[in-house]
């Protein structure tokens, strides 16, 4: 028997009788994991104008409400459910989970496939992101089994590599399958390639993965992922609703709510850590000043780069005439600055610089993404002006991605260390649906009902994004300028 870093026990009798190959074999099934997942949130905007033309041929409307929601509605689900996810991994097996996972994705993604109106898509997409909030913290839970500290550092180098990789991928993989439109499936392809890999990771994960890898003593606390669920829905959901301008009034009273709403769960929240029942996170946390600015740092910026890439793929299609392919190729320069940026930049300076580091990301992040939103709404005068934008703003988003990790938790206690990463998690994912919503919104509403004809939702979409990175540049301003230099234990960061 063997204990994890909470003190857990881990029945791996079967584990000590896995070979060096097995654990590779079962290490490359989890980054199986990783690649769908990536590869499913960045394919989508490539895919969504043809989704549209799709339906409007057919008689039915997917117009910018529903074309959010396609995309933010898979973010909303893995965000909210991802610590829910992990707790279930603790109680019944990261194996287990991460084979319900899969199965859920991949169903999730024939429904998306064969999907026969917009609604239906929405709710398939919602599923997704079930399935994926699954499947995605048993990766990291069982390669924590697998390997021992030292043998982990060079196993999750691999991550960086194939996350990047899987994003230069996916929209040039959505591009590739809508021209091929093989077997007329157009669009649809880009979901239903999930099938054959994922039933590979299932059979892969059946045999490979290490059983009985279960964490015992953990409970979930229901009451707060409804709670807060029901607070960020209240928020996010006006906000899309809002495409041609202006609230209804179920609208209107939904957003009012949410603060009441967001307030009463944390209140919930903070009673039951009190009386030590399960809580979605604990709320010790945010008595860490450092990993409170970390933490916003990483939602403001996620929502903004998600926004951006959203309207990015968009409009390349819907106002510059471009193709699936050829927007998946033009993102190729976003995708080697992330790379440039996670792989090299933030990794190398982080430690000497600190929030300098971070404060170039933002200042880079404005400057690339309004050359680039600017290069379109001037109706795309030349492809070479925008590549360096493009290269620009990826070494920014790598730059700025990389160090808030590391940074929010630089001074929390090590007993909170697995709660603060998932929490993380959690916030990026809130971020990435937010900056649908938000960005979205301005660009769909402000646009008109042709958002293709005028520049009007271009501007509103990028002066959202810059609101929303001047933030960023803020935040960075306030952090301590020795982020890493250690804090009497009497003093709050």
């Amino acid at each position: 028997m063997a204990k994890d870093i909470s003190g857990q026990t881990i029945t791996s009798h079967k584990l000590d009788q896995m070979t060096e190959r097995q654990k590779s074999l079962a290490f490359f099934t989890l980054i199986t994991a990783l690649v769908l997942e990536i590869v499913d949130v960045t394919i989508i905007n490539t895919a969504l104008p043809a989704m549209q033309a799709d339906f409007a041929a057919r008689g039915q409307d997917l117009g910018g409400s529903a074309a959010q929601w396609i995309a933010a509605g898979y973010s909303l689900a893995f965000g909210l459910l991802l610590i829910l996810g992990g707790r279930l991994g603790d109680i019944y097996g990261g194996r287990a989970m991460f084979l319900t996972g899969v199965v859920g994705f991949t169903l999730a993604s024939l429904l998306c496939g064969l999907a026969g109106d917009p609604q239906l898509l929405i709710a398939a997409r919602v599923l997704q992101g079930v399935a994926g909030a699954i499947m995605a913290p048993q990766v990291m839970a069982v390669i924590q089994i697998l390997y021992d500290p030292v043998e982990r550092i060079g196993r999750l180098a691999w991550f960086g590599v194939i996350g990047g990789l899987a994003g230069i991928a996916g929209p040039i993989l959505g591009g590739l399958l809508i021209s091929a439109d093989i077997a007329g499936l157009g669009w649809r392809s880009v979901f239903l390639i999930n099938l054959p890999i994922g039933v590979a990771a299932l059979v892969a994960g059946w045999r490979y993965l290490p059983r009985e890898v279960a964490h015992k003593g953990a409970r979930i606390d229901v009451i707060g992922t409804l709670a807060f669920g029901a607070a960020l829905a209240a928020m996010l959901f006006p906000l899309v609703r809002g495409e041609h301008g202006g609230f209804d009034m179920m609208s209107g009273a939904l957003l009012a709510s949410s603060p009441f709403l967001l307030w009463a769960a944390w209140h919930g929240l903070v009673k039951r850590a009190q009386a030590g029942k399960p809580v979605i996170l604990d709320p010790e946390l945010l008595n860490d000043g450092l990993f409170r600015t970390g933490a916003l740092i990483g939602l403001i910026f996620s929502a903004a780069n998600t926004g951006f890439l959203f309207v990015f793929a968009h409009a390349l299609q819907s106002r510059l005439g471009y193709s699936p392919l050829q927007t998946g190729l033009v993102h190729i320069p976003f995708s080697a600055g992330v790379m440039i940026g996670m792989g090299f930049l933030g990794r190398r300076y982080l430690a000497r610089m600190g929030k300098w580091v971070m404060v170039f990301a933002s200042v880079a992040l404005l400057v690339a993404n309004t050359g680039a939103f600017i290069w379109i709404a001037w109706g795309g005068p030349g492809l070479p002006l925008l590549l360096p934008a493009l290269l620009l703003a990826g070494i920014g988003m790598g730059t700025l991605s990389g160090p808030v990790t590391p940074v929010a938790l630089a001074r929390v206690d090590r007993r909170h260390a697995g709660a603060a990463s998932g929490i993380l998690k959690t916030v990026l994912q809130m971020g990435s649906a937010f900056g649908i919503a938000l960005v979205g919104s301005a660009y769909f509403a402000l646009g008109g009902p042709d958002v293709a004809m005028g520049a009007e939702g271009i501007y509103a979409a990028l002066g959202v994004i810059l609101v929303l990175l001047v933030g960023c540049l803020l935040l960075a301003l306030s952090l301590p300028g020795q982020i890493f230099a250690p804090v009497p234990s009497s003093q709050e960061p």
